[in-house]
């Protein structure tokens, strides 16, 4: 009998060694919303969907207006259920003049009550309504950027779940996003420095936030294609949005091809 149990014990410890995984997790349910003014989303979407499935078990829902002015709106966002069924939501519009607090409101409310975020460049000049509800909802009030020119990521919180397989990187061309301000709630992840050919500008272009119920993962990075496509970028937005959810494991991220 004790040779048997052996025999099976070895056996199942071959079987392992055979790599057979366990089954896939339940995917992570993620909504991405992209439109409004001043970027290619049409292509951005597409390269931020299949990035993200590649390099983690997440679905990736494509929520896209053509619409490319700054008053940009989305039907979805009038409903009071607008994220039900989602885990996380990725913002990535450009809609710098929808200021109605109503509509504002109800976006927000669903991060309130603990619906994840991730935000995406434009998304920090986004609905400026005059208050301060949506720049702590993102953790920094942003007013503009610098030229289109290099920037230097350093990466300023190495042990970071979502920093520490990360290196620094130089940017194509660029937008550097100031910082007015930095809210309490946000913990700067990364900074950007970039020469404009008159100053040097030194800003934070990667951080967390606390915003209610609700883990909030944020870059100001991410205008041109090239960036939105390189394999870092990716890497690094795949890992903010599984530190989101809570679920930046090795269960949930996908082995490197």
């Amino acid at each position: 009998m004790k040779r048997l149990a052996a025999a099976l014990f070895v056996s199942i410890l071959s079987l392992s060694s055979l790599g057979f995984a366990a089954d896939p997790p339940k995917p992570v349910k993620a909504l991405l919303i992209t439109g409004g003014c001043c970027h290619d989303y049409s292509k951005q979407k597409d390269l931020l969907k299949a990035g993200i499935e590649a390099r983690a078990h997440v679905q990736v829902e494509l929520e896209h207006s053509d619409d490319k002015s700054t008053k940009a709106r989305f039907s979805r966002y009038e409903k009071a259920n607008w994220a039900e069924g989602f885990d996380v939501v990725i913002h990535d519009e450009c809609s710098a003049d929808v200021k109605e607090m109503p509509y504002v409101d109800n976006i927000l409310n669903a991060h309130k009550n603990g619906v994840a975020a991730v935000n995406l460049h434009c998304a920090m000049h986004c609905y400026r309504t005059g208050t301060d509800d949506w720049f702590k909802f993102v953790g920094i009030h942003s007013t503009g950027h610098g030229p289109q020119k290099p920037i230097d990521v350093t990466f300023i919180e190495k042990d970071h779940a979502v920093t520490k397989t990360l290196g620094n990187w130089t940017t194509i061309n660029e937008e550097l996003y100031n910082n007015v301000r930095l809210f309490d709630t946000a913990k700067p992840l990364a900074r950007g420095r970039q020469d404009t050919g008159k100053k040097v500008d030194d800003f934070v272009v990667v951080w967390t936030n606390e915003f209610g119920k609700a883990r909030v993962f944020s870059t100001t990075l991410g205008h041109n294609n090239d960036t939105v496509g390189d394999a870092r970028y990716l890497d690094m937005v795949t890992r903010g949005l599984l530190w989101s959810v809570d679920k930046l494991n090795d269960q949930y991220l996908k082995p490197a091809k």
